[in-house]
């Protein structure tokens, strides 16, 4: 009987320290491509950027109240501009480009969010007193600034940037540009240095704090045959002198910095390549020793947090859409963003209520070309989409479905060859697959893309059906991978496009997400 009484009181303990593991965040923190990630508070408040390049609107803006469960609530830019690569024309495109590493600020009652891009050159400041609603008002200047960080002190706007050697400017008090008769001031000669003294990536991605008088800056380098590492450098003054060492240096978990919760806990909000779902958040407690950050417990980044347990990223995140909205209004959800530019002219939510239709104004040769690709983002461990579409007004050439989008994509969907319509997946992988017919007279075909990303499987699976019941697997598992050309995790797509009259459409009932 004690023997007994000892075991239930032991399984008791087990049982009970599992349950609490489980009502415990865990990490990642957002298992999909949310890289460079910014983050402030205000009052109780979390707001954080991210980078999206190529993907319109954007520079999307998330919303938390503890920190693990995030809403996107807003994008800082609609477009960045209107050159060929933008907008997919004359054979070009601004894969992997766009904006990247944005800096997100709160300073006397506004909030900023600047960026840079190396399509246009320019350097971005997007400022709104009001950032879950707008408006924004924009600023932009050349040179574009690499990976830089906004820092205002004593009243005057400062930007840190670079690679490697880490420059500080003071910009013009209206933040147009570069403030005159000023020069460009070193503060560190090799950021890297730290870290050891190996060629690889120099340290980049500077995020620049101020607490309790002293200055702390945040970089990330990569040396050769190492991981990715978290260098920070501290001074008592913004202009240097600064000293630097390695803050973190596991799972190649890096870039970021620091945030405090209103009760005085510390934590940096990171990030990690973890295959073709992309870059994913991180968050790593800190505790402060002799006036320097330490990040991790004994150095490394722990499973679970003493956060709030997650709900998952739908609908915060990514979110099912039913297409239906009330008479009149013709906005998407916040977590679709478009594939470059898109053309408002081709696409639309009232000409046939409750669907989204997509019509092709051009042909192309190539679906990475397409204008007005519908994307969002795939989720990891595993996740899986479900599309209806109505192919009834399909041009002959016209190709439609869904897609995982990357430079190594797949897709799954219809082809029209003029005397027939036939279920097809086509990849970069492994090309055209040719699947049924479509039945004679038959309006409707149902499209699934599963995902898996658990321990960087990184495959995708496509399948159709006739009667939204009954699925058939089409071709070869996609083996995902992610390219630097386009620098961002797979996207779930819905697109159209023309390869021999333009005018035709589809019209999608619905597309729905779901996730492991």
């Amino acid at each position: 009987m004690k023997n007994l009484k000892i075991f239930t009181l032991s399984l008791f303990f087990v049982l009970n320290t599992v349950y609490v593991e489980a009502q415990k965040a865990a990490n990642p923190l957002i298992f999909a491509d949310v890289p460079d990630l910014s983050m402030i508070r205000v009052g109780k408040v979390y707001y954080m950027s991210s980078t999206t390049m190529h993907m319109n609107p954007g520079v999307p803006i998330m919303k938390s109240t503890d920190l693990v469960n995030w809403k996107i609530v807003s994008y800082a830019y609609d477009t960045l501009g209107n050159a060929d690569e933008l907008t997919l024309s004359n054979g070009k495109w601004d894969y992997g480009r766009g904006s990247w590493a944005s800096s997100l600020r709160f300073h006397q009652g506004i909030y900023y969010v600047s960026t840079f891009s190396g399509t246009t050159g320019k350097t971005y400041i997007y400022s709104t007193k009001d950032i879950e609603k707008g408006p924004w008002k924009l600023t932009s200047f050349k040179p574009s600034l690499h990976d830089h960080s906004l820092f205002f002190e004593n009243g005057k706007p400062y930007m840190v940037y670079g690679a490697g050697k880490i420059i500080l400017v003071e910009l013009k008090e209206d933040l147009s540009g570069i403030k005159p008769n000023t020069k460009p001031i070193t503060i560190i000669e090799n950021a890297s240095l730290p870290a050891g003294t190996g060629a690889g990536l120099p340290a980049e991605g500077s995020q620049l704090f101020k607490i309790n008088g002293k200055y702390y800056l945040f970089n990330i380098t990569w040396p050769r045959n190492g991981m990715r590492t978290v260098v920070v450098h501290r001074s008592d003054k913004l202009m240097g002198p600064y000293e630097g060492r390695v803050a973190l240096k596991d799972k190649g978990v890096a870039q970021g910095g620091l945030i405090s919760t209103p009760e005085g806990k510390w934590f940096s909000y990171l990030f990690r390549d973890f295959g073709s779902v992309g870059r994913i958040p991180y968050l790593v407690p800190v505790t402060w020793e002799d006036g320097w950050p330490v990040l991790g417990i004994d150095g490394k980044v722990p499973e679970t947090l003493e956060l709030p347990v997650s709900r998952g990223l739908i609908s915060g995140i990514v979110a099912s859409d039913e297409f239906a909205r009330k008479k009149g209004d013709p906005t998407l959800p916040l977590v679709w963003q478009w594939n470059h530019n898109p053309d408002h002219v081709f696409w639309s939510l009232t000409k046939r209520p409750g669907f989204l239709r997509i019509t092709t104004s051009r042909l192309d040769t190539n679906i990475l070309l397409a204008r007005n690709t519908l994307t969002q983002r795939t989720i990891g461990p595993v996740s899986t989409a479900i599309t209806s579409i109505d192919i009834s007004n399909m041009e002959t050439g016209d190709q439609a479905g869904l897609m995982l989008l990357q430079r190594k994509f797949g897709w799954v969907g219809v082809k029209n060859m003029g005397s027939k319509k036939t279920m097809v997946t086509v990849s970069a992988q492994n090309g055209t697959v040719k699947g049924e017919d479509v039945p004679a007279g038959q309006q409707t075909v149902y499209l699934k893309a599963r995902c898996d990303f658990e321990n960087r499987t990184d495959n995708g699976y496509f399948f159709y059906s006739f009667d939204g019941k009954v699925w058939k697997p089409i071709g070869e598992p996609l083996q995902m991978s992610y390219t630097l050309p386009h620098f961002i995790g797979y996207r779930f797509g819905l697109f159209n496009y023309a390869t021999e009259n333009a005018g035709g459409y589809v019209d999608f009932d619905y597309f729905r997400i779901e996730a492991k």
